[in-house]
């Protein structure tokens, strides 16, 4: 069982600023996947950014340039950065973290963090 807690969310006026970290209960090393999800209102949870545990990133093309997600293994967290928020970026952000076992794939989701971008 991994136990994923979020933090920093808030409102933020468009073109600024948020961090938001996730902290594992158990060493992220053990984890093969750490992603950031985010949903909007009336739509699909999307993969926002995503690191594996060799340290390779991936970003969804409306955030690439923007947001950065990193990792710190002394703390077991993962974050992510974002900067030139847009209105479209309102949504809950949700982290993620996979971990392979034989055959086995088990999901674990953070409880959710709202970013509001306000004009």
């Amino acid at each position: 069982q991994v136990q994923l807690v979020e933090s920093g969310g808030g409102l933020v006026q468009a073109g600024g600023s948020l961090r938001l970290s996730c902290a594992a209960s158990t060493t992220i090393f053990s984890i093969n996947f750490m992603g950031w999800y985010r949903q909007a209102p009336g739509k699909q949870r999307e993969l926002v950014a995503a690191i594996i545990s060799g340290g390779s990133t991936n970003y969804a093309d409306s955030v690439k340039g923007r947001f950065t997600i990193s990792r710190n293994i002394a703390t077991n967290t993962v974050n992510l950065q974002m900067n030139s928020l847009k209105l479209e970026d309102t949504a809950v952000y949700y982290c993620n973290a996979v971990v392979f076992s034989r055959d086995t794939r088990s999901d674990y989701w953070g409880q959710g963090t709202q970013v509001t971008v306000s004009s």
